[in-house]
């Protein structure tokens, strides 16, 4: 896999001996990324918050390119929270707006890059030009084989949670049985993620050590990864970085070491 980044990492480079230290036998299946720091980055230079959220827009081009490169199975970003709504209206606005247009214009570049997308979240909340433009990115991408990019639209992990196990009871009760048989494995069917495999890495930009009510379900084991660069100076290299950092670290899952 170090032969898809001939043509963008320069030779003996910081990013070439990196990538040349990585074991492609290791990699996560299953990537997560809290994007922050985008407000922090556009004040510290004197730009409206919705400066930095245009900036980080670069830094998913990059995330998405490497993990595609990298051969990563899923990617799952965390764009926009059940919370975020509470953020002034013309921040919001400008987010859907931006949103909207990296869908139309990158749709072409993930299509051919093999990768599939979806959205998860409360989508049918979000503005309906915003649910044409994921619909119409979904059903494209739909037979496309390579990383599963999922971005978490007005996302909630209790909501989720909740949503989950409300369909799980029910699908209990439909069938004649006792809430009391209910199990982990039925829940996990009707979370957003079903379609995924576990979250080996969570990643964490801007330095804050909190998960933010993201995929509190699915990173019941998760190895989480903090970084203090603010995600609109993201690149491949804090990539390589925590994947470096987690291919170090020994994943018991609870058991003990034998």
């Amino acid at each position: 896999m170090r032969e898809n980044f001939a043509e963008i990492v320069k030779p003996n480079s910081v990013e070439a001996e990196l990538l040349g230290a990585i074991d492609f036998a290791r990699l996560p299946n299953h990537v997560a990324v809290i994007m922050d720091g985008n407000g922090r980055w556009a004040k510290q230079r004197g730009k409206p918050r919705v400066f930095g959220h245009r900036a980080g827009v670069e830094s998913v081009r990059n995330v998405l390119d490497t993990s595609a490169r990298l051969g990563l199975k899923a990617l799952t970003l965390y764009a926009f929270s059940t919370e975020n709504w509470k953020r002034p209206a013309d921040e919001v606005g400008a987010l859907m707006q931006m949103l909207i247009r990296y869908l139309r214009s990158e749709l072409k570049e993930v299509d051919k890059q093999n990768i599939r997308f979806q959205a998860i979240g409360k989508i049918e909340g979000l503005p309906p030009d915003v649910q044409r433009e994921v619909s119409i990115a979904t059903e494209k991408t739909r037979n496309n084989t390579g990383t599963f990019l999922s971005i978490a639209l007005n996302y909630g992990g209790r909501a989720e949670i909740v949503e989950a196990c409300r369909k799980a009871a029910l699908k209990i009760l439909e069938n004649g049985k006792s809430l009391t048989d209910l199990s982990e494995a039925e829940i996990e069917e009707n979370l957003y993620t079903s379609n995924l495999p576990e979250v080996d890495l969570l990643i964490r930009t801007s330095g804050e050590m909190r998960i933010s009510n993201f995929l509190l379900w699915q990173l019941a084991y998760s190895e989480i990864y903090v970084t203090e660069t603010l995600f609109p100076d993201f690149r491949r290299q804090n990539i390589f970085e925590a994947i470096l950092d987690f291919q170090k670290r020994e994943r018991r899952f609870g058991a003990i070491e034998s």
